[in-house]
């Protein structure tokens, strides 16, 4: 089977696999087109991690809010509609001077697709999934994150009853910012951990007060 679209780009061979499979599916009747293009859709646009973004974002400027999500984070993230299927029993873990938490989940991909989206190949994989484990530093380091000696890391394994959301330290110089533009400094890596959220200067002048 070619792998050139019919407006002559290219297709990888996953993509025409799932093609295939999809157009499959949908001539034996198992899929609703309308269905499927309706769930493509919102993993494209309505969940990902914008959303824990904006979460993470009032929780900065709200102290109410901040104390809401410590006390159940299910219910504060609800608040903004981000509720439902991989986003129950959610707890937030909030990094301070000193203390850094990462998220792994050592049996398999446990994940909060409502604030975060799909989780990334790597999360699945399972040198991540052993060595943050074993070497949380070292993983760090693998991200380019080099936390001092001094700082306390505390890892914590997400399961299919307990999903977890990291509440990254609010970069300096963004006094006064608005929430749309502190989201912007949130990456989903500062959410599981594995980052840190960008600084003013590493966006490169794109997001300004």
């Amino acid at each position: 089977m070619s792998g050139k679209h019919p407006h002559g780009s290219t297709l990888s061979e996953m993509d025409v696999r799932v093609r295939a499979l999809e157009t499959l599916l949908i001539d034996k009747g198992y899929v609703d087109p309308a269905a499927l293009d309706a769930l493509i859709e919102t993993y494209e646009t309505r969940i990902g991690p914008h959303n824990g973004a904006r979460v993470v974002a009032r929780a900065w400027v709200d102290a109410d809010y901040r104390a809401r999500l410590k006390t159940d984070a299910t219910a504060a993230i609800a608040e903004f509609g981000y509720s439902g299927r991989q986003g129950e029993h959610m707890v937030a873990l909030f990094n301070e001077p000193g203390i850094h938490h990462m998220v792994v989940c050592t049996l398999c991909s446990c994940y909060p697709w409502p604030v975060l989206g799909l989780p990334p190949t790597w999360y699945k994989s399972a040198p991540y999934r052993s060595r943050a484990v074993i070497d949380p530093r070292g993983v760090l380091q693998d991200f380019g994150l080099q936390l001092p000696a001094q700082t306390e890391l505390r890892v914590f394994d997400s399961t299919a009853e307990l999903r977890y959301l990291v509440v990254p330290m609010r970069p300096a110089g963004t006094d006064g910012w608005d929430e749309a533009q502190l989201a912007a400094l949130v990456t989903r890596d500062a959410m599981i951990g594995t980052g840190v959220a960008l600084t003013p200067e590493a966006v490169n002048g794109k997001v300004t007060p």
